[in-house]
């Protein structure tokens, strides 16, 4: 008998029936162990020994540890089968170590999807463990190790903040900067102007359009535009032109976060339960398979099997005038061990199956099943129609837009579709009656709040985290009552804005999203094997506990910070103290 160890015991059923008599599949449920709290600061490492780590095994994992450890004891050969990523190779070699196998030899089966045939083609290509990846997430480990109980504490003795993280502050800091934006915004005037136009039975709309779209900035400005109005106005250019919308690329793990939270209304948190269900497996009554490919991925491209597969499906349903032909450009930064989300099987429909769906199950995985095939149709073509009056040196211009071929939005519509009648008859000339002049007082308005999906692009943007993280980040600032929801959108708590201010005013270069992004590329280059763990970590370790420490120092030898009154009291001046 062979023993098969994965992560999630979701996948024991599935991946258990591709593989057969002979294979028994059990799961670790994740890590089996974590660093210690014990040495120096609590760290579980051990800085002068090469920063040796020290793990113990989690209380609650005991069990699973014993039963594992008895599975192997009555198997012929143990294959390790976890998540294909940092994390996952981290637990392989951790399960490695605690079930007593060598893990230079052991097997180790790598698939992005649970299908049969990915399923059988990994157990025929087995490799080893990839120390570099191991190594990788180890260096993570210890950092946010590091960093998460140095800052905790001092932020704990200092105002009551439960935790600071490498992630989880830089992402809080850039959501309060953008509070204290909103908070100082100050409101400026201006003015909007447009102009309903009419010639014999055609009616339009035409606004306002100075050089440079200019805004008109005061009531001065606007009566003096007002006053160079007549009674009629002359079409002065007519611009026709073709412009082709591509499809956007299938989804990564960002960008499915992003679009299910604007189009389907889904947190970050739901997102990502439910596209591991659909990822695990879900019974369809005839079999149990994976739905889609592994949702971790900042990847943007498709397999070419699977391309090949769509663009046969593209062409039997909606003609060969629907397969698009552009490339899919590399997305800076991405570590493109993965391919893009996308469907295991492009015959399966979100129809055919959405009676073995949740409702929440059927949305995301037809969101994710137009998303990719989309991304391989051809671009959406539509004719523009530009017209610009005149009167008085005063441009007022209105377009038309009429769609001429639907292209990819025939199964996936990212944007509204304007389908305008464009006014072939008008000539440059034609003089047009002002019916009507539309003018209003306006006041410029805060931005809005951050919603998940826009901060969950902005931590990609900023290299803050990885796919696996951006979720959970969010998660985590919110159970620490740092953030909250605010009718779908992000805000900062009173204890949010206390714990980034403070870590922002003593610790600004370690909780800036640079800092970060540049541990990031570190692991990158840990897990490329362009760079070593010892050195990552020694370039880190020394310098961050030496400023910690000054800092911590300095914090209590400050002066006090005056309010600018005295005590009615006793007429001292008034001091500003944190309350206990």
């Amino acid at each position: 008998m062979k023993l098969v160890i994965v992560e999630s015991p979701h996948k024991c059923e599935t991946i258990g029936k591709y593989l057969g008599k002979g294979y028994k599949v059990m799961a670790s449920i994740g890590h089996l162990d974590d660093l210690a709290t014990s040495g120096k600061g609590g760290f579980g490492i051990d800085p002068d020994n090469g920063f040796k780590a020290n793990y113990v095994i989690d209380k609650d994992k005991v069990k699973t540890v014993n039963e594992l450890k008895k599975a192997v004891k009555a198997s012929d050969e143990v294959i390790l089968a976890t998540d294909p990523d940092r994390e996952g190779e981290a637990i392989a070699w951790h399960l490695a170590k605690i079930l007593g196998l060598d893990p230079l030899t052991t097997k180790r089966l790598e698939f992005h999807e649970i299908t049969s045939e990915s399923i059988n083609y990994a157990i025929k290509h087995p490799r080893t463990i990839n120390m570099n990846l191991v190594d990788s997430q180890e260096t993570r480990r210890i950092m946010d190790r590091v960093i998460g109980f140095k800052l905790s504490s001092i932020l704990q003795k200092r105002i009551k903040s439960r935790s600071a993280g490498r992630v989880q502050s830089a992402t809080l800091k850039f959501i309060f900067d953008h509070d204290k934006e909103i908070k100082d915004f100050k409101s400026e005037e201006y003015w909007t102007l447009s102009l309903l136009l009419k010639k014999d039975n055609l009616e339009l709309t035409a606004n306002y359009a100075p050089s440079g779209n200019k805004k008109i900035s005061n009531k001065v400005e606007n009566n003096e535009i007002l006053n160079k109005i007549g009674k009629t106005i002359n079409v002065k250019e007519v611009k026709k032109s073709f412009r082709s919308i591509e499809s956007k690329p299938a989804f990564t793990t960002s960008t499915m976060q992003q679009e299910a939270f604007n189009m389907l209304h889904m947190s970050t948190a739901t997102t990502t339960r439910v596209a591991q269900i659909l990822y695990e497996g879900v019974d369809l009554g005839n079999e149990h398979v994976g739905l889609v490919t592994y949702i971790r991925t900042d990847n943007t491209s498709l397999s070419n099997s699977f391309v090949a597969q769509a663009k046969d499906f593209i062409i039997n349903n909606y003609g060969k005038e629907y397969v698009g032909n552009k490339k899919i450009a590399k997305v800076k930064g991405a570590q493109n061990a993965h391919e893009a989300i996308r469907p295991t099987s492009i015959y399966r429909t979100p129809e055919s199956i959405k009676h073995s769906l949740t409702n929440d199950q059927y949305r995301l995985y037809k969101l994710i099943y137009d998303r990719a095939l989309a991304s391989l149709m051809s671009a959406k073509k539509d004719e523009v129609e530009t017209i610009v009056f005149e009167t008085n040196d005063l441009n007022f211009k209105c377009d038309f837009v009429k769609n001429i071929f639907n292209g990819y939005t025939k199964i996936y519509q990212d944007e509204e579709n304007k389908n305008d009648t464009l006014l072939t008859n008008i000539n440059i000339g034609d003089e047009f009656v002002i019916s009507k002049i539309n003018n209003k007082q306006e006041f410029t308005k805060p931005p809005l709040h951050y919603s998940e999906a826009k901060i969950v692009k902005l931590m990609e943007e900023k290299g803050i985290g990885r796919p696996s993280t951006y979720a959970s980040t969010i998660k985590t600032l919110k159970a620490r009552k740092y953030i909250e929801s605010q009718s779908s959108l992000i805000v900062t708590t009173e204890q949010g804005e206390k714990t980034a201010f403070v870590l922002n005013k003593y610790f600004p270069r370690f909780v800036d999203a640079k800092y970060t992004a540049l541990m990031e590329q570190d692991l990158d280059k840990i897990q490329e094997g362009t760079e070593t763990k010892l050195h990552v970590l020694t370039e880190f370790y020394y310098p961050f506990i030496k400023e910690c420490d000054e800092i911590y120092s300095k914090m209590y030898d400050e002066k006090p910070e005056f309010v600018g009154r005295n005590c009615p009291l006793c007429g001292k001046p008034l001091v500003y103290k944190e309350s206990k």
